[in-house]
């Protein structure tokens, strides 16, 4: 005797396989014991619970996997990591509460003392100072390219200790938009 549920595949996490559009929809999602949610649910706590002391001390130590407080992940934001991992094709992603601290996570995080980095003038102006005052009291400089389709001004801001190329696609204030793959060439032939 045959059920109606004879033959039924079993559902699938492993987004990769399929298309972008439902990538932008599902990639990251993850069966929820608990509720059976659809949709993946926005977790508005920023402490998660421990099972014991030990539990605790693993977790923060990263000896287990698991939530610890929303600073450092959440559930909510792990999926939108995983789905934005997927779409761009990269094997992780992390987000941040403002892109100010994207910027400077990413330039911190590629740049060390006395090292340097080439950036459009042409950029919100708290990045601006971001750059200027922050990064230089960590010994990290910083050049302006003023017209990103001058070659010759990418070629003459390159330095042996440049460590990144920096610039926003569509800028604040002035929404001029920057064509990356001549200047990510220059780069690259750095």
């Amino acid at each position: 005797m045959t059920t109606p549920h004879d033959g039924v595949v079993p559902p699938n996490y492993d987004w990769d396989a399929f298309g972008f559009d439902t990538r932008q929809v599902h990639a990251g999602e993850r069966p929820n014991a608990d509720h059976g949610d659809r949709v993946v649910p926005i977790h508005v706590s920023n402490a998660f619970r421990f099972d014991s002391f030990q539990d605790t001390w693993d977790r923060f130590a990263g000896v287990e996997d698991g939530q610890l407080y929303s600073r450092h992940l959440n559930p909510t934001v792990e999926v939108a990591e995983e789905r934005v991992a997927s779409l761009e094709g990269g094997s992780g992603a992390v987000a941040f509460a403002s892109g100010s601290a994207a910027i400077m996570a990413t330039i911190l995080a590629l740049c060390s003392q006395g090292d340097h980095f080439v950036s459009t003038a042409s950029i919100y102006s708290g990045t601006i100072a971001g750059f200027e005052r922050t990064l230089s009291r960590l010994g990290i400089s910083v050049s302006f390219v003023a017209d990103w389709r001058d070659t010759g001004e990418w070629r003459a801001a390159l330095r042996p200790e440049t460590r990144a190329v920096f610039t926003e696609t569509i800028p604040n204030p002035k929404n001029d938009i920057v064509d990356v793959a001549p200047v990510a060439a220059i780069a690259r032939e750095a």
